[in-house]
């Protein structure tokens, strides 16, 4: 896969931050609330994520697992499956998928295909980041940077039902693009385009994508088990 080469802050800034990301944008469990003190110690003083963190330690896990649903899952405006805004459910996607896995192939993990989960999951590739290797996944970062930018705006003007603005979830969004370098002109044309036109709507399955037997690696990677 061609990946444009992009500079990054230093590996100690960003690889805490995706790690907390990475936990931060995952499905709400009781694991994941009982570790939010260890979450934070990773990027302590982070504003960004201090709401996050509060809405987190303080919000009753049955109603922080409805509101994840309702925004990650009901919602395409706030995929966190990065090769939807640039190919929708189009038959594309299916080979953008596979070049995800042969990305972290070349990183020297496999992508663990008994999650039922799909590669291009922003957690996924946050992980890959923090815990592998950064330089990989900031390449998929930036070849899909308008679906990131797409997805931080989306859930900034998330409009909540008490009539307030902004998703919980958001700052974890406007912390990952801290961390990457400032758009371009055509990044922010692509940004404008998708804002105004959404993503490709051709409907088809992503059966088949890339199911064949995982490779043996050093380690895998996978969200939400």
């Amino acid at each position: 896969m061609r990946r444009r080469r992009t500079q990054t802050r230093s590996r100690a800034d960003v690889r805490p931050v995706w790690a907390a990301c990475s936990a931060l944008l995952d499905y709400p469990t009781a694991e994941l609330v009982a570790a939010i003190d260890d979450i934070e110690a990773l990027v302590p003083g982070n504003a960004p994520l201090a709401g996050l963190l509060g809405h987190l330690r303080v919000v009753p896990l049955g109603d922080l697992q409805a509101q994840y649903v309702a925004t990650f899952d009901h919602t395409r405006k706030c995929a966190l499956h990065l090769t939807y805004f640039a190919y929708g459910d189009t038959r594309r996607r299916g080979q953008a998928l596979l070049r995800f896995k042969e990305t972290y192939r070349s990183a020297g993990v496999v992508w663990d295909e008994s999650t039922g989960e799909l590669p291009d999951h922003l957690c996924a590739v946050l992980q890959l980041g923090a815990t592998v290797d950064v330089a990989t996944a900031a390449g998929l970062l930036a070849d899909h940077r308008a679906g990131v930018e797409m997805l931080r705006l989306a859930l900034t003007r998330w409009r909540n039902d008490d009539g307030t603005t902004g998703s919980p979830w958001a700052g974890a969004l406007v912390a990952v693009c801290a961390t990457l370098p400032d758009l371009r002109g055509d990044e922010a044309d692509a940004v404008r385009r998708l804002i105004e036109q959404g993503p490709p709507a051709e409907e088809v399955g992503l059966d088949g994508y890339g199911a064949g037997p995982a490779l043996i690696a050093p380690a895998t990677l996978a969200v939400r088990s």
